[in-house]
């Protein structure tokens, strides 16, 4: 019987617990999303020296493998998954000498503790390896994810734009 009564107050304790109003979020203070805007600049400045050091293939290392990812290329109409991309990058890599990719400006909006908004403009020249240099100029916006292996690219799209003077 003791065993049985034990049972039950057990199992309302648990039901009430379960009923109960889930615990606050903690404030998103200004000073986290600043440090979140740092975190993302510091993820894109270490993602376009890699891309610069060791090409096209050091991009999987900023994207985030998950199902969730997805991205818009100039001149595309729909998005491709992040195995397509893979794909797109690894049957393009060969092809580069040199990519120099930097943000021309760009906006990092923390939306929460684990995701950011961004949106800006890349410039950059790619050097093929029959030696010639193609000048470009992208907008650019998505989301990125902190992951426990740091900020990665989750979604977004690019767009070209005219080379400026």
């Amino acid at each position: 019987m003791k065993t049985k009564l034990r049972f039950i107050l057990l199992l309302i304790t648990g039901f009430a617990s379960a009923c109960q109003e889930p615990p606050e979020p903690q404030p998103f203070t200004e000073k986290d999303r600043a440090a979140i805007v740092r975190e993302v600049e510091t993820m894109f400045n270490n993602y376009f020296q890699a891309i610069k050091k060791n090409g096209l293939t050091a991009e999987f290392t900023y994207l985030d493998a998950s199902d969730d990812f997805f991205w818009v290329p100039p001149a595309y109409t729909s998005a491709l998954s992040y195995d397509s991309v893979r794909t797109i990058l690894l049957e393009n890599a060969s092809a580069f000498r040199r990519i120099d990719y930097q943000w021309e400006n760009v906006r990092i909006n923390p939306l929460s503790p684990e995701l950011a908004a961004y949106t800006g403009i890349v410039s950059g020249t790619l050097l093929d390896t029959t030696g010639t240099s193609t000048q470009l100029r992208m907008t650019e916006s998505g989301v990125v994810i902190r992951r426990l292996d740091g900020w990665k690219i989750l979604c977004g799209q690019s767009a070209h734009l005219p080379l400026t003077e």
